[in-house]
């Protein structure tokens, strides 16, 4: 079944590990015939949340005039939603978390989504994959919470610079993880 897939990047590095792993991705559900948009939050300029339940009351989701405006119709379009990012501070970076957290508007604008499905994909430069427990973790609870079906995560260890992933096994796996969605 084809499906609407919004990849939702979060890295500002051009041509990084988790950019890298993000096309790798993406390749794989194009070969399965999916249709597939590339967000790079990494690259917008999103404020957090402030919370001040106008969502959606200024003909537009944010109240606040930023990037997250013009991603949100890509959410809302999505079947699937894939979250793929360098490890920030044992979670997401800090672009994508503005994203993640600008979700409340959906809530307070009464906007049912149709994402049914979602994937985690991070990469970091330490090699111990315990260092990755807490945005597992958070991303399963937002899994959870929006009664998504986790479809798995990626975690990519030890990819300190810029390259370091194409000399791993890596990307052969985020382009499966994408062909099977």
């Amino acid at each position: 079944m084809k499906k609407n897939i919004l990849v939702l990047t979060g890295s500002p590095r051009i041509g990084g590990n988790s950019d890298l792993l993000a096309d790798a991705f993406i390749k794989g559900a194009n070969k399965a015939g999916h249709e597939v948009v590339k967000c790079e939050a990494g690259k917008k300029k999103i404020m957090g949340c402030k919370a001040c339940d106008t969502c959606y009351s200024k003909g537009k989701p944010c109240s606040f005039d930023d990037d997250f405006n013009s991603i949100a119709p890509l959410i809302e379009k999505a079947d699937a939603i894939i979250f793929i990012t360098p490890l920030y501070g044992f979670s997401f970076s800090t672009q994508l978390k503005a994203v993640i957290d600008k979700h409340y508007s959906f809530i307070i604008g009464e906007k049912k989504l149709n994402i049914k499905e979602s994937m985690l994909l991070a990469c970091g430069g330490d090699d111990d994959e315990s260092v990755f427990n807490g945005i597992i973790s958070t991303y399963k609870q937002i899994a959870c919470y929006q009664k998504w079906t986790d479809r798995g995560h990626l975690i990519v260890p030890g990819v300190l610079n810029k390259g370091d992933i194409l000399s791993t096994e890596y990307l052969i796996l985020a382009e499966k993880m994408g062909h099977t969605i």
